[in-house]
């Protein structure tokens, strides 16, 4: 590998990740069994609840919401071939918080589905009880970020120092702890050449990285905060995205969301500028906005709308959100 990259930093987020200009706020997931799935988002990941209704709790940090779990009993189970979540990735402060919730998993017996040094991060990956993909990671500094001549970010999947990591801890994990954000969300989609017309040329993000099947977006000049793969669904149909069912046919004019992923919660504009978070860019796609399934006011002016090729809102594009039916994110504007 050559000369040893450096050691995440453990004072908070100073990776270039609190100057971006968008943020995953809150993701939500449709639960079959609402039970047991809190429990796991709760005993594993140590996530505090924070508020709950009918049908619906919502788990975080502190008073930050992270995740909302949405109980269906006869929601359709996802397959891995469909467009859709492919993880949501838990940004920890610090390196020794990753090494006591490493501790943490191997007393629960928790199985890991991947681990990995990325460079701009170190990561470990596993399952919930209802097959959502799971990230937990450190970034590194962004002052130790590489970066290649054409402008992108260089990412790899290294072998990760566990017993670094795990060394690194300075008491076992209790929870999640204060500043823990969404750091990312991972997509699963049937075309990365669609989905990247979408995300940079309606949305405005950049390409950070290009990796064989996969594509890292970001904002602000963070290495990503989307990210779309074609690992298990290339070839995958559009979503619908009022239902649970893939809808046949693939949208092609330039600016549709290609998986029917794609939500718009009307916000504040960025400041325009290239790349490093410019506002994301409207214009007539062709398909109309229709009313989100769980559409809510937000006050005056805003409202969520799904939107399968529609364009955002020109004068207020700051909050939308990203996902299928059983998965959604929001991203929003800071």
């Amino acid at each position: 590998m050559g000369n040893p990259t450096p050691e995440p930093a453990n004072a908070g987020f100073d990776t270039g990740f609190a100057k971006a200009p968008y943020r995953i706020g809150t993701v939500t997931l449709i639960a079959r069994d609402a039970s047991a799935l809190a429990r796991f988002y709760q005993d594993v990941l140590g996530l505090a609840p924070v508020s709950r209704d009918a049908g619906t709790v919502r788990f975080g940090v502190g008073d930050t919401v992270l995740v909302t779990l949405r109980r269906d009993p006869a929601a359709r189970p996802w397959t891995s071939r469909e467009a859709g979540l492919f993880h949501t990735a838990f940004l920890l402060p610090g390196r020794g918080d990753l090494g006591a919730w490493l501790l943490h998993a191997g007393e629960l017996g928790i199985t890991l589905t991947g681990a990995a040094d990325h460079l701009v991060s170190e990561a470990v990956y596993l399952d919930d009880p209802e097959g959502n993909g799971i990230e937990i990671y450190v970034d590194r500094p962004a002052e130790a970020w590489t970066w290649a001549s054409n402008g992108t970010v260089v990412m790899r999947n290294d072998r990760l120092d566990r017993a670094g990591i795990v060394d690194a801890a300075a008491g076992p994990w209790d929870r999640m702890p204060a500043g823990s954000r969404v750091g990312h969300v991972h997509l699963q989609v049937g075309g990365l050449d669609v989905a990247e017309g979408f995300h940079t040329g309606l949305l405005g993000f950049d390409v950070m990285c290009r990796y064989p099947g996969a594509l890292f977006l970001g904002a602000g000049g963070h290495h990503h905060q989307l990210a779309c793969n074609v690992w298990n669904s290339r070839g995958a149909p559009v979503r619908d995205g009022a239902t649970n069912r893939p809808r046949r046919g693939r949208a092609a004019r330039r600016g549709a969301d290609p998986d029917g992923c794609a939500d718009v919660l009307a916000g504040r504009r960025p400041a325009p500028g290239r790349g490093r978070g410019r506002a994301p860019r409207g214009g007539p796609v062709g398909n109309a906005l229709a009313p989100h399934p769980h559409a809510r006011d937000d006050g005056p002016g805003s409202a969520l709308l799904s939107a399968p090729g529609a364009r955002l809102p020109t004068a207020r594009a700051g909050q939308y959100s990203v996902g299928g039916p059983e998965a959604t994110a929001e991203m929003r504007h800071v």
